[in-house]
């Protein structure tokens, strides 16, 4: 492949002189420029942007960890991010994981050979151990809360908003209660802490009959609401991780005749709006906002933003 040495070469003039006018810098003749743009054109040179990006300590990308993209935690993070990266001059690159610790090492290794300036992981299936060994090859950020860990982490406090979302529900005379997650409470931290908030308002662990994980989508919700009536399950209400799972849910219920059970939703989603779901709206837009200001950042550090139980009206949630 040509570089500005070979071009240097061509044209009879000094790879300096070559780089200002590949550069449009000043300080070069008309005949150095002629020369140098004839051997460019002749040979149709493109400067390597990658290689030029390297000479300046910095290449501008930012890749981005997601196991998928079916849950709005995800979607919220990244368009906080994209719009913070886009007038920072920043290109994000996504990278997929499935939760895969292999694919994630990759990815930082990756890092390391510096082909990104730094990585935000919405959530990892890699230890926090290997994410705070990776940081002398850039910066990384988590989104949870990193405990004693010292990497910078931008997340939302979740604990209260559980918290007020059971009284609540149990100030209505709730007693059996379906949880749906998306991962089990032995891997998540979120699935932890709705467990820890339902214990302390009830005063035991929620039923693991009454407990469906895995759940990310509206087909999801709906599947898990045919799960709970095919196991002779009639809950009082579902607490869902997402509105739109709350509304498949609900649609099962009303597809089949059934009684519809009360319903918490997250994300505060058009669908909750339409339905009057009571709700919690985690901030997730402001949390890729502050991620994506902490990985281009120097310092190390974690910021937090609070979450909030929105309690709307259900009396039309179970209508047809």
């Amino acid at each position: 492949m040509m570089n500005i040495h070979d071009i240097a070469k061509l044209s009879g003039y000094s790879a300096a002189t070559v780089s200002r006018v590949i550069n449009c810098r000043k300080y070069v003749s008309d005949n150095a420029k002629l020369a140098v743009q004839k051997v460019i054109k002749e040979y149709d040179y493109v400067p390597n942007d990658v290689a030029r990006d390297l000479s300046k300590g910095k290449t501008h990308n930012i890749g981005v960890v997601m196991p998928h993209t079916k849950h709005p935690y995800y979607t919220g993070i990244i368009n906080g991010i994209m719009d913070a990266a886009f007038p920072a001059g920043y290109r994000i690159v996504l990278l997929p994981s499935m939760y895969n610790a292999d694919v994630e090492m990759n990815y930082l290794n990756r890092l390391r050979r510096k082909a990104y300036d730094a990585i935000i992981f919405t959530s990892h299936g890699i230890s926090l151990e290997d994410l705070v060994n990776y940081q002398t090859y850039g910066s990384i950020v988590c989104c949870h809360d990193p405990g004693n860990y010292k990497i910078s982490a931008a997340y939302t406090e979740r604990i209260d908003s559980y918290l007020a979302a059971f009284k609540w529900a149990k100030e209505q005379n709730v007693h059996d209660v379906s949880i749906l997650l998306s991962r089990d409470f032995t891997l998540s931290a979120t699935s932890q802490l709705t467990r820890k908030a339902f214990s302390d308002v009830f005063g035991h662990a929620p039923s693991n009959d009454l407990l469906r994980t895995g759940i990310v989508t509206y087909e999801d919700g709906y599947a898990s609401a045919r799960s709970l009536h095919e196991n002779n399950q009639t809950p009082d209400m579902i607490f869902s991780n997402g509105d739109d799972i709350a509304a498949g849910a609900r649609q099962f219920y009303l597809d089949n005749n059934l009684p519809v059970p009360m319903l918490i939703g997250q994300e505060n989603q058009l669908s909750g709006q339409l339905l009057n779901l009571p709700t919690i709206d985690h901030n997730f837009h402001e949390i890729g906002r502050l991620a994506f200001e902490l990985a281009i950042s120097d310092e190390t550090k974690q910021v937090s933003v609070e979450s909030k139980f929105i309690l709307r009206n259900q009396k039309d949630c179970s209508d047809s």
